[in-house]
């Protein structure tokens, strides 16, 4: 039921006191029609509270939101709103009896948890006025997340008390074909793929080096540098999409790309690389074992991807969601508990530790006013692909395992140490300040996400 809100006109200008008369809210209990479906709850519940009026690419501008003094601000509300989450597909989704991301999942749990919606600074305006979720709709949405978590989320690895963890072990392994990977191992080191035979896929992602070449931009042929950080190959494969714009569906069409790029490895055609590999019989000879069909774009880069798909680096802290209680120490407990209270596992989320949605860079504050270096092409981020305007400055989420061996951080490689990291996070992204002793504490956990490939531990 609808009703309407009287309380806190005094906190707006006198001239807008009329509108507290016209404003409703949603204290409503519609959703308990859906008894029988959490997720058709938690939709019912988001679309009662108005959460979609600023949380959609597709909200309109209220009235109000064009009025002096109170426009600006409910501009920038909506504005940063759905810069955090468009809850347009997950709510559509619910449903529907679809399934949703992760990551929605995690910051719709969050909310309810800690209790942020509305916003403080914005409780005054008409648009929040009596639409802060009650204590049942909370109860709703945490019990739904927990159950999908554990019936979609969770790894077989994972200990009965950590189902509901916001992030999952690793599982054993990927299903590969041994054949395959031995040849994609030696592809992957192969520097034919490239025009003047310099550079191979090890070039820039090295895998004595945590996956990555620790330079701000990687160095192609001819000495020309590309225009974002070199991310890890380390459990790339579990990556919702590959690259900082996701231009690449998985591993296989990822491979495709720089072997062709004019920057990086500078072939002009995925013949030239055959006639290359050609060359070489005794190669030809176990890639025709494998591949009957040759060599072509398809089978080499299915041969990479087959490889890549081992590159899983199981660390102390799957063990420690594994059930090992002695694997962490107390402060790196610590460090994970701030983790999770300070937002990192909304987006950081999961088996991978990230990879699984694409962020807004500056939710809070502008990150490229603070660089104050000028916009490059690298910047534009998912736009790049979708020429979407709302999706300019969006970047697939990293993963953060491994993450104290992959500096310089961000997709502009411009951040040198992991410490530096947080905090540049922690004011664009969340809008908090954090002190050095949080910092730190968030240091040592991370170093928990440190793993090992082929017996060994990464340096």
């Amino acid at each position: 039921m609808r009703k309407t809100i009287y309380a806190k006109m005094t906190a707006l200008p006198v001239g807008l006191c009329a509108l507290a008369f016209a404003v409703t809210s949603c204290g409503s209990s519609e959703y308990k029609k859906f008894a029988d479906n959490e997720g058709k709850q938690v939709a019912s519940i988001l679309r009662e509270n108005d959460c979609l009026a600023c949380h959609s690419e597709n909200a309109p501008l209220p009235f109000y939101g064009n009025l002096p003094l109170i426009g600006p601000v409910v501009q920038a509300d909506m504005k940063e709103a759905v810069h955090y989450v468009d809850l347009t597909a997950m709510v559509e989704a619910l449903e529907n009896g679809q399934p949703v991301s992760e990551v929605d999942l995690a910051k719709v749990e969050n909310t309810a948890l800690s209790g942020s919606m509305p916003p403080a600074k914005y409780s005054h305006m008409p648009m929040h006025w009596g639409t802060s979720l009650d204590d049942n709709e909370k109860a709703v949405i945490i019990s739904w997340a927990k159950n999908v978590r554990k019936d979609r989320f969770t790894t077989e690895t994972v200990a009965e008390e950590f189902k509901n963890e916001p992030l999952q072990p690793l599982m054993k392994s990927l299903p590969t074909d041994p054949a395959k990977v031995e040849l994609g191992f030696a592809l992957y080191h192969d520097t034919r793929l490239s025009a003047d035979n310099t550079i191979s896929c090890a070039t820039c992602h090295g895998l004595n080096t945590g996956g990555v070449d620790r330079k701000q931009y990687s160095e192609g042929i001819n000495g020309q540098f590309g225009g974002v950080n070199a991310p890890t190959v380390y459990n790339a494969a579990l990556n919702f999409v590959q690259f900082w714009d996701g231009r690449a569906a998985d591993l296989k069409e990822q491979a495709a790309g720089p072997p062709l790029n004019p920057v990086e490895m500078g072939c002009t055609s995925f013949d030239q690389i055959c006639e290359a590999l050609a060359q070489d019989k005794d190669f030809t000879k176990k890639f025709t074992e494998v591949y009957p069909e040759g060599y072509s774009q398809s089978t080499i880069t299915d041969a990479i991807a087959e490889f890549e798909k081992t590159l899983l680096t199981p660390s102390r802290f799957d063990k420690y969601l594994m059930g090992d209680k002695n694997a962490l120490t107390a402060e790196e407990l610590e460090g994970y508990q701030l983790f999770k209270d300070n937002k990192c596992a909304t987006c950081h989320v999961g088996v991978n530790v990230g990879g699984q949605s694409y962020e807004f860079m500056g939710i809070k504050n502008s990150y490229f006013d603070y660089r104050n270096t000028g916009l490059t092409d690298g910047d534009n981020g998912r736009y790049a692909v979708t020429k979407k305007e709302s999706d300019r400055h969006k970047f697939k989420t990293p993963t953060l395992r491994n993450v104290m061996l992959t500096y310089p951080y961000m997709h502009d490689g411009t951040v040198a140490s992991v410490e530096d990291a947080i905090r540049i996070m922690h004011e664009f992204q969340i809008g908090k300040e954090i002190n050095d002793v949080e910092v730190e504490k968030i240091v040592v956990f991370l170093g928990t996400l440190n793993g090992e490939y082929n017996g060994k531990m990464l340096q």
